[in-house]
């Protein structure tokens, strides 16, 4: 069997995708999820948040879920039915951030957390927050010395 036989023969008995079932799943999971910030959104502010205290609220509460989840092994279970849908953006940047250290506890917290959590979001969080003091310094003197 020549390559051209084998990549017909790998295309005819692979399985085959349910596309419709899983992007009805994706937009299902990922609307439970922005469903959920609104759902907290509503509840901090009726305990009596203002809008931008809840506004703050709110992702560190999805944050803290997430990682929770990935750290019990729930998010996986529900990235595996749900598929894209968990990519809702903050959090599913907390799993990616969360998942590499807790894989690597075993390595203790320098040697394994301390050095895996920075593996994928770590040029984001090295430059955010470079970013961030600079553009702090540069309003702090601003606002002192205009």
């Amino acid at each position: 069997m020549n390559r051209k036989e084998y990549a017909e023969y790998a295309e005819k008995t692979r399985p085959r995708s349910p596309v419709i079932k899983n992007a009805i799943l994706a937009f299902a999971v990922g609307g439970a999820i922005c469903c959920a910030g609104q759902g907290l959104f509503d509840a901090f502010t009726a305990l009596g948040a203002g809008q931008d205290t809840a506004r703050a609220l709110v992702p560190c509460a999805l944050i803290l879920a997430a990682i929770i989840a990935t750290g019990t092994g729930v998010y996986d279970l529900l990235a595996k039915h749900a598929g894209a849908g968990t990519l809702v953006p903050i959090t599913g940047f907390a799993n990616a951030m969360s998942s590499p250290a807790i894989d690597s506890r075993s390595e203790g917290f320098i040697h394994g957390v301390g050095t895996k959590v920075f593996t994928i979001a770590g040029p984001v969080i090295l430059y955010g927050v470079a970013a961030s003091v600079i553009y702090g310094m540069i309003y702090y003197f601003i606002q002192t010395f205009a």
